[in-house]
């Protein structure tokens, strides 16, 4: 899995964000088991309950197309530091794979690998439904 390959589309993806009001760009790029990349940013709304993080329209993209299988998501911002998925992201990278690295980067070259089930431990998903 070449992880700097996957920062480089989440950083190109940083560069659309639609953050007037944070002013918090952030990047995230999707990489599936069959190799396809699926990139996105964060859209902010006036109605913040609106807003959908970086993370959540990355993924949201690759199921779009028909894409269940996801094994990586790298995620950047402006912020000069490593950049989590919130607790709501966390929660849909769970739903799709509990093993999905989560690379949080700085740069191509200064980045951490985790797995989303690391992120969330005792996740909530389908089994809990009955």
């Amino acid at each position: 899995m070449d992880y700097k390959l996957l920062i480089s589309k989440a950083k190109e993806a940083q560069q659309n964000s639609y953050s007037p009001y944070s002013k918090f760009k952030v990047g995230a790029c999707v990489l599936t088991d069959d190799g396809e990349y699926f990139s996105a940013t964060n859209v902010e709304n006036a109605s913040f309950g609106g807003t959908i993080c970086a993370e959540r329209n990355a993924l949201n993209y690759a199921v779009s197309k028909g894409k269940r299988n996801i094994v990586a998501i790298a995620i950047v911002s402006q912020s000069g530091d490593y950049t989590y998925p919130c607790g709501l992201c966390r929660q849909s990278l769970v739903e799709f794979n509990p093993e999905m690295k989560v690379i949080v980067a700085k740069s191509t070259d200064d980045y951490r690998v985790h797995t989303a089930s690391e992120l969330l431990p005792y996740f909530f998903n389908g089994g809990d439904i009955k």
